[in-house]
């Protein structure tokens, strides 16, 4: 029986969600960013006690279909920016069709109608957040960034960064407070 769970984005949520299972005796065979794979059954009470507890942990067990999907497509977005060491080379809209394996016009109208912004400013957010992460460790120049993010040029980089954060990645990072958003609030 597979789960879907919402807010579930980094690992510190896996091993959460792994260890209230245990403690309600569900056996699980997979737990990935978002979604929840156990052998048995569950039954009404113990799901409603796993939704308590996950709720508590400001996760949140999911039942609607488009709210699944909307999780699921934040995920992929998640995972693609955040986990993966290069950005895929294709258009992200390939991308996440092909991964969701729906078509793009669908999931970008369904997202669009629940969240309230595009598909691509959501791309765009988690970006800029990858960018300040990338800024702060200092290991990378503008221009390796840029590349690294699949952005045209610098310029573009710059632009679309003051745009989002109202100031340039050269002042973000000589700033001494520098502010970053958990991937919850992006």
């Amino acid at each position: 029986m597979k789960l879907y769970i919402k807010y579930m984005v980094s690992l510190r949520c896996k091993m959460l969600v792994k260890t209230e299972l245990k403690s309600l005796g569900l056996h699980y065979t997979s737990v990935e960013l978002g979604t929840v794979e156990i052998m048995e059954n569950i039954s009404d009470e113990k799901r409603e006690k796993l939704r308590k507890v996950l709720l508590e942990s400001g996760l949140e067990l999911m039942d609607d279909k488009k709210a699944m999907l909307i999780e699921k497509i934040k995920i992929v977005i998640t995972e693609m920016i955040h986990y993966n060491e290069e950005l895929p080379k294709v258009n992200y809209s390939e991308y996440i069709s092909k991964i969701m394996g729906y078509d793009y016009t669908y999931l970008a109208n369904v997202f669009s109608e629940v969240k309230g912004i595009t598909i691509e400013h959501y791309i765009i957010a988690h970006k800029i957040e990858k960018v300040k992460e990338l800024l702060l460790y200092d290991e990378l120049n503008l221009t390796e960034i840029s590349y690294r993010m699949n952005y045209s040029s610098v310029s573009h980089l710059s632009t679309q960064f003051k745009k989002v954060t109202g100031l340039t990645p050269t002042y973000f990072k000589n700033l001494k407070d520098k502010k970053r958003k958990s991937l919850d609030d992006v």
